[in-house]
């Protein structure tokens, strides 16, 4: 049960946000049942904006008690939003777009959503049913893992939990009396396990009567809200018994609401039974959910929950450094180079907000180390030796791995190596976790020495996460520190990227916009020559290094053009026969987020994200958030292809606040970026502008659906099983399955699937925290099905946590065999 209602009964089999939820679901979207929707209808205030609203208010809460603290002005934001919050909490870089921050709220409201998807039938979720202690225990104690998680730096897994138990939170107030009783403020002892929750009705009470001629407002019993009794509707799709005289939860599909006492008492929309009190409820629901929020500050500190939130000052620096003795020259360099961009960027709003630096050689990775310390980070690094046996092949996709599943989300992550990889088994695992963090990798080889095969895989890995595959020697390594400073600015955005393999002269275009600064030009490929064209006509060609419209500096492979900034539209004529890849950065204040979400099956309003790849030949649905600029509009959304000249256009829908749903009708068969155009205007400005940006990240379509379930918390000691599911649309044979997970937990899985075309198959991970491990420990499990010949592959990556209790453990059951799901949604 939800704030939001549907009229359809549909059924889904998908991953949420790479959570620890469910993935073969049974999604009931039901009048006055489980559902949540993006939309901002008439009828309803929403999970999401009773979630974002209270985010934004505490989070403006907190970075007022820092200013406070740090004894400067904090000019509160004049209407609540992502960017103004965003701005106000760092006023020293009012340039920074909040994507992050939006990023972050994203994550909980819809991990708040997909409880109306995996928890449909489950009573404590919702309190319905007067589930009131067991409701209690799941916030609790998903309050301690989210602290446990922040303790242990892991900010993913915690946003996650906490859009879980911010739902049940919220359903108290919607489904429960407690609004009824009088109450105008939030009940505390649901955040706290040791005081009693309130006066709660037992089983034996009766507390409604029926309702009058469909007139709802007073079903409560006289005496119920006299002696201040708690209680919570009954709810069941199928059978119509519930306890004598005890309330309904109310609506078209809840069978109870037909026996006597007759009617409901949920307050999720206006329309509903008591939906005089919508308002009410969620209002009070919005200072529970800051309630909450508010202990965990106090847990985590003020540093910590900002982080949590999402509000950064900068990105992560992150360093993958190949160890082995043939790199002993290379390594001594690569201390030079981090202690100049550390030094550069101390103190200034650009200081990272953490160092991570992942160690590998021939046989093994060595420890992940990650430090807001950059004098420590700078001792780790200096502590490094060459070692290992000189094979000429390296575990770089094994560190690489790490730093991906241990480095948030869109991480510029840098790898320094000087040989081919000896773990290529690794390169589909490594492709799916580029994919669903959205971080760009950039590879520096030491050495010109690579082999076809290896430089080629390097090249295919940076590329689709957006990054750079550039040759280095100890003499020119230096010269790429600009690239990594650049790199790991906190308002970096992406204005265009494209490749051409096999290569091929061709002509590239782009808009520039006035919020854009330090325009930069990346052209990775050897040999090749091209020219600039500017919005006033003006040229240059790449043999000026120094010219009226920027200037060209080349390392290794590498072409790096400085472009004079002007606004409007540009061009770049390449010519080369040769592969090559060209990307287009800047510094702007304005930048865009995207997931691809699944519609529910009628109503078109109810959404989950989609974990993986999208299914080929399908069509697909994006909910994109704009966030930063003055008031910008959306007016175009393509899915373009990054070799070759294919687009495909959306149908737009705005939400409000900078939120749009994108309906795609088809996905590009090649592999493919997301490309946004709009308009920029308010009172800022004399005119209108327009504005260009595209997502960093490669996607490609696949035959394959991975689906996977992890149906309660991974407890310490204690076997842990996840049943996962491949369907193919593609050919029949046997399919590779390959899992992988950041903590060596796994000790068995299902390794291969004989499917036909068109037919589905079940396999399982099983895995094993140590009796040690700490509770928080996230655990990121990446399960890759591939084709045979593995000419295509899909995968789903889910975010686990460790704890060393029964948290947030429940069992739901389904209504369908779990082996026909997937049939359900092909």
């Amino acid at each position: 049960m939800s704030w939001m209602h549907s009229q359809v009964l549909w059924f889904c089999g998908s991953a949420s946000m790479a959570s620890a939820l469910p993935v073969f679901l049974l999604c009931l979207v039901l009048t006055d049942s489980e559902a949540f929707k993006p939309l901002k209808p008439q009828n309803s205030i929403t999970h999401q904006e009773i979630t974002e609203t209270a985010v934004l208010l505490k989070t403006t809460e907190v970075c007022k008690a820092v200013a406070a603290k740090e004894r400067r002005d904090f000019v509160p934001p004049k209407q609540l939003s992502v960017t103004s919050v965003q701005q106000a909490c760092s006023p020293s870089d009012a340039g920074l777009t909040g994507a992050k921050f939006k990023a972050s709220i994203v994550a909980m409201y819809t991990s708040n959503a997909a409880v109306d998807v995996a928890y449909v039938l489950s009573d404590r979720h919702h309190f319905d049913r007067e589930s009131f202690t067991d409701g209690r225990k799941l916030i609790t104690e998903g309050m301690a893992s989210v602290k446990a998680n922040i303790q242990q730096e892991d900010f993913i897994p915690a946003r996650l939990t906490l859009g879980k138990i911010f739902h049940t939170l919220q359903d108290f107030y919607s489904h429960s009396n407690w609004i009824e009783l009088g109450n105008k403020r939030p009940n505390s002892n649901l955040i706290r396990p040791d005081l009693p929750i309130g006066n709660l009705a037992d089983i034996n009470t009766p507390t409604c009567r029926s309702c009058s001629e469909g007139n709802c407002r007073d079903n409560i019993l006289p005496e119920i809200l006299k002696e201040g009794k708690l209680t919570s509707g009954y709810f069941s799709l199928l059978s119509s018994q519930k306890p004598k005289g005890k309330c309904s939860h109310g609506g078209l599909f809840d069978q109870t609401s037909r026996t006597d006492p007759v009617g409901g008492i949920n307050k999720d929309d206006f329309e509903a039974d008591h939906g005089h009190l919508h308002r009410e409820a969620a209002n009070v629901a919005i200072n529970a959910t800051m309630e909450l929020l508010e202990d965990i500050r106090g847990a985590a500190g003020e540093n910590d929950f900002l982080r949590l939130m999402g509000i950064t000052r900068s990105s992560v620096l992150c360093f993958v450094i190949d160890t082995t003795g043939s790199t002993s020259d290379y390594i001594a360099e690569v201390k030079k180079l981090a202690s100049t961009i550390i030094d550069s960027k101390e103190g200034t709003d650009e200081e990272p907000s953490a160092y991570i630096l992942v160690p590998f050689n021939d046989q093994e990775v060595g420890e992940l180390k990650r430090t807001t310390d950059s004098n420590i980070f700078k001792v780790q690094i200096n502590i490094i030796t060459a070692d290992g046996s000189g094979d000429t092949a390296e575990m770089s996709l094994s560190g690489l791995q790490l730093a991906l599943t241990r480095a948030p989300p869109s991480s510029e992550i840098f790898v320094f190596t000087d040989a081919p990889a000896k773990d290529v088994h690794l390169r589909s695992t490594v492709i799916a976790l580029i994919e669903s963090t959205k971080s760009v990798v950039t590879f520096l080889h030491f050495s010109s020495q690579l082999s076809p095969a290896g430089n080629d895989l390097y090249q295919e890995l940076a590329e689709i996460s957006g990054g750079q595959a550039i040759v280095v020697t100890k003499a020119t390594l230096p010269q790429v520190t600009d690239i990594i400073v650049d790199s790991s600015t906190p308002d970096l955005v992406n204005i265009l990227q494209a490749v051409r393999n096999p290569g091929r002269p061709d002509n590239f275009t782009f808009t520039v916009d006035p919020s854009v600064s330090n325009l930069t030009v990346y052209l990775t490929g050897s040999p090749l020559t091209f020219s600039l064209h500017s919005p006033t006509g003006v040229s240059q060609s790449s043999a000026v290094t120094d010219g009226s419209l920027g200037s060209v500096k080349a390392v290794g492979n590498l072409n790096m053009v400085r472009l004079n900034t002007q606004t409007g539209l540009w061009e770049i004529r390449v010519t080369s026969t040769q592969p090559y890849s060209l990307k287009v950065t800047a510094q702007s204040g304005l930048d865009f987020i995207y997931n691809i979400v699944e519609m529910s099956q009628g109503s078109g309003t109810g959404f989950i994200v989609k974990e993986g790849r999208p299914r080929a030949g399908r069509n697909i649905t994006l909910l994109l958030s704009v966030v930063g600029g003055d008031s910008p509009n959306v007016t175009e959304v393509a899915l373009v292809e990054v070799s070759g000249s294919g687009v495909e256009n959306g149908t737009i829908e705005a939400l409000g606040d900078g939120d749009y749903l994108v309906f795609m009708e088809r996905v590009p068969d090649d592999e493919f970026v997301v490309l946004v155009k709009g308009a920029d205007s308010g009172s800022s400005r004399t005119s209108t502008i327009t504005f260009q940006r595209q997502s960093t990240t490669r996607l490609r379509a696949s035959s394959l659906a991975v689906t996977a379930l992890a149906n309660g918390t991974m407890e310490a000691g204690i076997p842990f099983s996840i049943p996962f599911s491949v369907t193919t649309n593609g050919m029949e044979g046997n399919y590779t399955v390959r899992a992988l997970d950041n903590r060596g937990f796994i000790s068995s899985f299902t390794t291969s699937l004989v499917l036909s075309s068109g037919g589905t198959a079940q396999g399982s991970v099983e895995l094993q925290a140590p009796d040690s491990t700490p509770s928080g420990t996230d655990v990121t499990l990446t399960v890759v099905a591939e084709a045979p010949g593995a000419a295509d592959f899909n995968y789903n990556v889910l975010q686990l946590s460790v704890s060393k209790c029964n948290a947030l453990q429940v069992s739901v059951p389904l209504l369908i065999p779990l082996a026909l799901l997937p049939a359900l949604w092909t």
